[in-house]
């Protein structure tokens, strides 16, 4: 298992469960995960030379990168090199790189917009009046929404091309054209067995509108509330991708956008889970745990019993957050809410922790997952969490 923390702690465990001998790696040894596991090692999960040779001498059977974008390239290293079950690197590689998946899917004709990648500021002048503006500025290989900026004027250029660059692992950025959405974000998880998409649980990916960046999610509601019809283009888009990559038993994080002209834009297509406990909150509304086939993929387990099932009630997951920079102090409940709609709670801040207030994932404090009644109830309770869910700092 590639990575110990907070939100890879539910995937190690099922691991355990499931009657595996469990190693998990990274270089910080104080993640929570690894004293589940039955060994840890100190090896970053990005370096793809040390962990195949950690690999080779404990003759692993199989390798997760679960929920983490930084990883997943090095799973599929290293299980190619050593033979195990894995969908080839080099489309692992693409996925993961939002310069190269760009690329690709405008090679290949799908709905894309306008992106262009780079390497230094001086080259994106050069072409920036090639693009209309608005436009996003991003770090090929970051996750969250770290180190992404969406860009009004040229004058911005220098300053948001040095946050994507502080952000890269590889040190390029991406530049692409605003896509003005129509309805929701589309957002969810989605699994193929032996390169067929079989099941997906997407819903609807929601913003906090008075956050420094507006486009950064807060979380992921269900059921899906836009036209269905969207969906079945993305699974058409998704299975096609899948087929071209030659993608085999994998986890997908989908991000898709119905633009003005009502086509659908798939955004990204990570090669692992999503983080936010989107498993969770699947295997809640659907009955499908989906870490149990993540973890029987890698095995080389047979997974033909994976089947599309619609999920069931109102759900979503929330990033909390503070809305004020200082020091942890407390989180105060309204007692209604937390009775009535809180099903999970993870976090791991303690008092006196420094929180900045909200810009983008990384200033994430814990996850909810949250119950509702009805789709009004849902959107009410989202969009009036200040009103149930207050962080003191100090």
């Amino acid at each position: 298992m590639l990575g110990g923390s907070l939100y890879q702690v539910y995937a190690i465990k099922e691991a355990v469960r499931l009657g595996y001998y469990v190693i998990t790696c990274d270089y910080l040894p104080e993640n929570p995960g690894h004293r589940y596991a039955h060994e840890y090692h100190n090896v970053s999960t990005t370096d793809k030379e040390a962990v195949l040779s950690l690999a080779r001498e404990l003759q692993v059977d199989g390798v997760v990168a679960y929920a983490s974008d930084p990883a997943a390239p090095t799973a599929a290293y290293v299980c190619e090199k050593l033979g195990l079950p894995t969908s080839p690197y080099k489309s692992v590689e693409i996925l993961s790189n939002k310069d190269l998946f760009r690329d690709f899917l405008q090679k290949h004709g799908f709905n894309s917009p306008k992106a262009m990648g780079f390497i230094t500021y001086e080259e994106a002048l050069e072409h920036i009046d090639e693009f209309r503006l608005p436009v996003m500025v991003k770090p090929v290989d970051s996750s969250g929404s770290k180190g992404i900026n969406k860009m009004t004027n040229k004058s911005q250029l220098r300053v948001f091309v040095e946050d994507a660059l502080h952000y890269s692992r590889g040190k390029r950025f991406l530049i692409e054209e605003f896509i003005v959405k129509k309805g929701h974000q589309i957002s969810g998880d989605a699994f193929s067995v032996d390169g067929k998409l079989v099941f997906h649980c997407l819903g609807n990916e929601f913003y906090d509108s008075t956050c420094e960046k507006d486009f950064a999610p807060l979380g992921e509601c269900w059921p899906f509330q836009m036209d269905y019809r969207y969906i079945e283009d993305l699974e058409q888009q998704l299975q096609r991708l899948m087929t071209l990559l030659k993608m085999k038993s994998n986890a997908y994080n989908v991000e898709a956008i119905v633009g003005q002209d009502d086509k659908v834009y798939l955004l990204e297509l990570g090669a692992r889970s999503g983080g936010s406990l989107i498993p969770q909150v699947t295997e809640y509304a659907t009955g499908v745990n989906m870490v149990t086939y993540v973890i029987k993929a890698a095995m080389g387990e047979d997974c033909s019993d994976l089947k599309q099932v619609l999920p069931t009630g109102f759900w979503s997951n929330y990033m909390v957050h503070s809305n004020e920079t200082g020091r942890f102090v407390r989180i105060e409940f309204d007692e209604e809410f937390k009775n009535k709609h809180l099903v999970e709670w993870v976090t791991d801040i303690k008092m006196g922790d420094s929180v900045h207030r909200f810009r983008d994932a990384q200033d994430c404090i814990g996850e909810f997952i949250l119950k509702y009644d009805d789709m009004e109830q849902m959107f009410h309770v989202i969009a009036e969490m200040d009103n149930f869910v207050k962080i003191v700092v100090e």
